[in-house]
């Protein structure tokens, strides 16, 4: 088995998570360029020198974790998997927003990685539920959430403003004893 990569913070058999930083700016940048026509309407990802930074900004929150998903055999960048508006005490929750990369779409990588980031946010984060918010046509996202355990909890429409507009969205979760079923 290969050495641990520096700054893993879950590892598993094709992927790991690391947080994102500075370094890893230009890579980002481009994966993030290069997928932007496979990503719409579904997510702006950081475009600029200047969104990638407030990212970063945002993921220092301690409300905010963001995760790059990374491929072992060469350490690229293939997804990002980012949990928001984490709440602790009786709640313990937090919502659920990922995007992969065009080139490593359909590849497996983001469930690998995904089933990684509930092992975080469940085990170390100590989280007890998680939450997508889906668009209904997105039907890869949704096939991922389904994949690794998401139930369907309801629908909410003009949800979120994505692009300009304001979008439908149906809600997944998933909690703790779920996912050790």
């Amino acid at each position: 088995m290969a050495a641990r990569p520096p700054g893993a913070l879950e590892v598993g058999r094709r992927v790991f998570l690391c947080a994102p930083t500075a370094r890893h700016r230009d890579e980002f940048l481009t994966l993030m360029r290069a997928s932007r026509a496979a990503l719409r309407p579904w997510v702006a990802p950081p475009a600029s020198r200047a969104a990638f930074r407030a990212y970063l900004q945002r993921t220092r929150r301690p409300t905010e974790r963001a995760f790059l998903v990374c491929r072992l055999e060469d350490r690229a960048i293939a997804g990002v998997i980012n949990l928001s508006q984490i709440f602790h005490g009786n709640f313990r929750s937090a919502y659920l927003g990922y995007y992969a990369g065009a080139p490593f779409m359909g590849k497996g990588y983001m469930s690998e990685g995904l089933r990684l980031v509930l092992r975080h946010a469940f085990d170390t984060l100590g989280l007890h539920r998680l939450e997508a918010n889906i668009q209904p046509r997105n039907r890869a996202s949704i096939r991922l959430v389904r994949q690794v355990g998401f139930r369907p909890e309801g629908f909410s429409p003009r949800y979120l403003k994505i692009l300009g507009r304001w979008r439908d969205h149906a809600r997944w979760a998933i909690t703790v004893k779920a996912r050790r079923r």
